[in-house]
């Protein structure tokens, strides 16, 4: 069971990826339906992954139909309102960077809660947090987030890191949340407004000589 910091930190980042999932639908102008089930996708499927992976039963929105109520109320209240946006590609970035951070410390909590250790609790940290954005764009039939060139999964992993090891290590669990939200934001926030990106693989050149 989620303590009341983390519980509302689960319940923001659930609204705010369902958000993301019905902007996500407002740009491939699908139907009502669509909104519906890209806003639940994108706000439940990393959790449900995780706690798959996790062998959690009952599944936590089987355990709480809440979850599926809001992810559904928002994809509708999105069909109706989300014309009002003018840059909604943006918007999906921002939102997306907000729940990535919550979600990263959402999902560690729920698997140290579950008896996982540190370094499964950090994966599961950054699963959660990733995978529903990955779900949501494989069936809008757009590039995945994840395999952008700025800083993304590395941003949510830094955020369960820290927000694991604090937790071992202070018991000012208020600490512990903030300073994982800031470093988790912080890291994508950065590579939105200034391209930060991890080194990447450059292949050394052929030899054209014995």
């Amino acid at each position: 069971m989620l303590d009341g910091g983390i519980l509302i930190l689960d319940w923001l980042g659930i609204v705010v990826f369902a958000t993301t999932g019905a902007l996500v639908a407002s740009r491939q102008q699908m139907d009502a339906v669509g909104f519906v089930l890209l806003s639940i996708v994108t706000g439940i499927g990393g959790g449900t992954l995780r706690d798959l992976l996790l062998d959690i039963r009952p599944i936590l929105w089987i355990e709480q139909p809440a979850y599926l109520i809001v992810c559904a109320v928002v994809g509708l209240v999105m069909f109706f309102t989300a014309h009002l946006v003018t840059k909604r590609y943006v918007l999906i970035l921002w939102l997306d960077a907000v729940g990535l951070a919550m979600f990263s410390i959402a999902g560690a909590e729920r698997a140290l809660n579950a008896g996982a250790s540190p370094v499964v609790a950090v994966a599961m940290g950054t699963i959660t947090a990733t995978f529903g954005g990955v779900i949501r764009d494989v069936l809008s039939h757009q590039q995945s987030i994840i395999f952008s060139r700025e800083i993304y999964v590395t941003a949510a992993m830094s955020g369960a890191f820290l927000f694991v090891t604090l937790n071992h290590f202070t018991h000012d669990r208020a600490i512990a949340i903030v300073a994982s939200l800031l470093i988790a934001f912080g890291l994508r926030a950065g590579a939105l407004l200034w391209g930060w990106q991890l080194p990447r693989y450059h292949p050394t050149p052929p030899r054209t000589h014995l």
